[in-house]
């Protein structure tokens, strides 16, 4: 399995895109925004990150999956771009944002991983998360604390 299929126990769809993954890492063909944007669309939730949710390769991009993983959000699509450079820079284009890792929530280009802490520290993650029909794990936490 590739690991910029969507993250999730059970198999994930082909993504479709040649460029994915093919050639490796310094892979030559350019990545075209229109495939950045579809990647990005393709799920709910969408990370690009440095290695794989399963195992991250920067404490930044741990971070992230961390935070999402607390929320209770196990589903979303995850492209690692320590695989494909050309991916890398054209994520970056793409957000016109310098680092990784990037998070989109519902094709909407959020932040890296400090503004995803500071969204889960002050509530708004929950929020978004609601917009999108998921509900956190941490609204379980506190509905059981406040039944106490």
């Amino acid at each position: 399995r590739r690991s910029s299929d969507l993250y999730a126990l059970r198999p994930a769809p082909p993504l479709g895109l040649r460029w994915l993954g093919a050639g490796g890492p310094g892979s030559s063909s350019a990545v075209s925004r229109e495939q950045v944007e579809a990647l990005v669309k393709q799920h709910k939730v969408v990370v690009f990150i440095k290695g794989t949710p399963a195992q991250p390769m920067c404490g930044f991009s741990n971070a992230v999956v961390q935070i999402l993983r607390m929320h209770g959000v196990h589903e979303y699509g995850a492209h690692n771009v320590l695989e494909n450079q050309d991916l890398r820079q054209g994520i970056k284009d793409y957000s016109n944002w310098p680092t990784i890792p990037q998070v989109y929530i519902n094709g909407e280009f959020v932040g890296g991983c400090d503004i995803l802490l500071q969204m889960h520290q002050n509530g708004d993650l929950v929020e978004e998360l609601k917009k999108l029909g998921v509900r956190s794990a941490l609204e379980d936490v506190k509905q059981g604390q406040e039944e106490k």
